[in-house]
């Protein structure tokens, strides 16, 4: 099941980010974020912006929201968009199954592009990123530093409605 994210669910969604940002470089975050500002980052976004919880069986499996991808106003139709799943939801399309109500609700909202961040190398999340209409429009080049190296950030694009539509 697919429901709007709570504060209720930040202990479940800091259990489930923080091996990412501990273990790997898929996140740029250096520390374990609490619940609480878990809790917080939840509330900041709503109902500007959304946070999705993948659920099944009362368990939390993924998350996924997105927020502004800039601050100034000129980019107000452009959100940035992150997902994380439970290594117990990954190969069974429920990220794919996820990341498509975000669109949808990005859509509903009236957002025209979305932009996907990818920490590189990321083969998984490239894939899923392309499966589902992102295009490649960019790399920044030696832009985060984690576990004594350099990383490059990807960015992938997706139109959420016609290009020649005028933002709302």
């Amino acid at each position: 099941m697919i429901r709007p994210a709570s504060p209720e669910d930040a202990t479940a969604f800091a259990a489930l980010y923080n091996p990412f940002v501990l273990n790997t470089t898929v996140t740029y975050e250096l520390d374990a974020v609490s619940a609480d500002t878990m809790a917080q980052r939840i509330q900041a976004k709503q109902p500007e912006y959304a946070w999705l919880t993948l659920e099944d069986r009362h368990a939390i499996l993924g998350y996924a929201y997105y927020g502004n991808f800039r601050e100034r106003a000129a980019y107000h139709h452009v959100v940035e968009s992150s997902i994380y799943l439970a290594p117990a939801a990954c190969g069974r399309g429920l990220g794919r199954m996820l990341y498509e109500a975000l669109i949808a609700r990005a859509q509903e909202q009236g957002y025209r592009e979305m932009i996907g961040v990818i920490a590189l190398p990321n083969p998984i999340s490239i894939r899923l990123h392309e499966a589902l209409g992102f295009v490649p429009v960019g790399t920044l080049q030696r832009s985060g530093y984690k576990f004594g190296r350099y990383l490059d950030t990807g960015l992938w694009q997706k139109a959420l409605t016609p290009p020649t539509q005028a933002p709302g």
